[in-house]
């Protein structure tokens, strides 16, 4: 039997050979002069666009560790990196886990070469924190399904190509059992997508409705009635990725809507290293706590006994995260709630990170963006920092979640799980 030294040995050897592997297929087909269509198919023929992914779904198999050391050789060289989004983050995983064989083969390659944007239609105006009573319905028609209802939050709805459909299939049976999940053509008739503003000026949610929309029954991921399962792969998926942040590569969006496909990756480069900080919320990671206690030391705040000891906690929480994200990529070590304990975790970074920030610029946080004193990002985190709360399920749900299903509290009282949709209360 191996040594711990050895293991440890053995585990380095794998982690140089696998970053070594990468950096060389960078060098051999980086070309600043492709554009961005051509070096997102490379990189999805080469298995390195989604590497978690098993073989037969254009991955390779590695695990979560292995994954993210993938990506971050990618961000290091500072190339392109994979196409982003719900289609890369979510989708994928879902049908490679889910679909069958043709699914895999109608659906993968055109989100890992970027062709094709996804977004997820799942909440409703009174089936958000209660997924399970939605009441889009789709009906048989033939061959296809026809689908009336209404969706909101829909990250990127106004951008996809593709959606991913919670809809409810049989009334009769109980909420969580009537519930099938569809890939959902955007582009169609009965689809109508109205974009919602923010309070940051942007626009990235947006409300879907559906009048018989059409989707094929070939188009249904799971068999019938099996929503419930395959959404809940979605949303595990959605809590970790959200709690783990992002690797830092340079990013163009996916889709043909977003028409970057015949963009010179090396201009996309370039674009992104000028690229003035501010317009989007800042990723709480080490990076921008880095940031925030250089800020710190350049306006002499560092002598404030508060701020010094809100600083330490923020760096406390990053390294426990860390940990947590550890624990969850080991199989070993998993107990079955790390993806809600990430995902609960990045809420309340982006809470600290907001409140220190603050401080930390004290009243010219009310001039941020404006002010040279001030790091423009902290104005658009003070506006952003209650929507991670809410978002891929609320702190409330993530809660209950680990209450019930890890910790084997007992569920709150309400109708038995056996009670036919149509004969539970409606909520509205």
């Amino acid at each position: 039997m191996a040594s711990a030294d050895t293991a440890s040995a053995g585990a380095a050897a794998d982690t140089d050979t696998i970053e070594q592997q990468v950096a060389d297929w960078i060098d051999d087909n980086w070309d600043p002069d492709l554009t961005l269509g051509e070096w997102w198919q490379r990189l999805a023929d080469s298995g390195y666009c989604h590497p978690s992914l098993p073989t037969e779904a254009g991955g390779l198999g590695l695990s979560q560790s292995e994954a993210l050391r993938v990506m971050r050789i990618l961000a290091d060289h500072k190339v392109v990196g994979p196409p982003p989004g719900l289609g890369y983050m979510l989708a994928a995983p879902t049908i490679a886990e889910h679909g069958t064989p043709e699914q895999i083969q109608r659906y993968l390659p055109s989100i890992l070469n970027g062709r094709q944007a996804w977004c997820q239609l799942f909440s409703e105006p009174n089936a958000g924190s209660d997924l399970a009573g939605l009441q889009t319905r789709a009906t048989p028609d033939g061959g296809e399904w026809r689908v009336t209802g209404q969706k909101v939050w829909t990250s990127q709805g106004h951008a996809a190509d593709m959606g991913m459909l919670l809809a409810r299939t049989d009334a009769d049976l109980p909420k969580h059992r009537g519930i099938s999940y569809f890939a959902l053509e955007m582009d169609q008739p009965g689809v109508e997508v109205r974009p919602l503003k923010e309070m940051t000026g942007r626009t990235f949610f947006s409300e879907v409705f559906m009048e018989d929309a059409v989707v094929a029954d070939d188009a249904m991921i799971g068999g019938k009635g099996d929503g419930w399962r395959v959404g809940n792969t979605t949303l595990a998926h959605e809590r970790s990725s959200i709690g783990a942040g992002s690797a830092g590569f340079i990013m163009a969006a996916p889709g043909t809507k977003a028409g970057h496909f015949d963009r010179r990756v090396g201009d996309i480069v370039e674009a992104a290293s000028k690229r003035r900080v501010g317009g989007h919320a800042p990723g709480v990671g080490m990076k921008l706590y880095e940031r925030w206690t250089q800020l710190a030391r350049e306006l002499d705040r560092t002598d404030d006994p508060v701020l010094r000891q809100e600083i330490i906690e923020l760096y406390t929480l990053l390294r426990v995260n860390r940990l947590n994200l550890q624990r969850a990529r080991d199989p070993r070590q998993r107990t079955g709630g790390e993806a809600n304990i990430a995902k609960l975790f990045d809420a309340e970074l982006h809470r600290r990170f907001r409140d220190v920030s603050l401080r930390i610029v004290q009243a010219d946080g009310m001039l941020a963006g404006r002010s040279m004193a001030t790091d423009p990002q902290i104005a658009e985190l003070a506006l952003h920092a209650s929507a991670p709360s809410i978002y891929g399920g609320s702190d409330q749900i993530q809660k209950n979640i680990l209450g019930e299903r890890t910790l084997g509290l007992p569920k709150e009282p309400g109708p038995d799980r056996d009670t036919p949709f149509t004969e539970l209360p409606k909520n509205g």
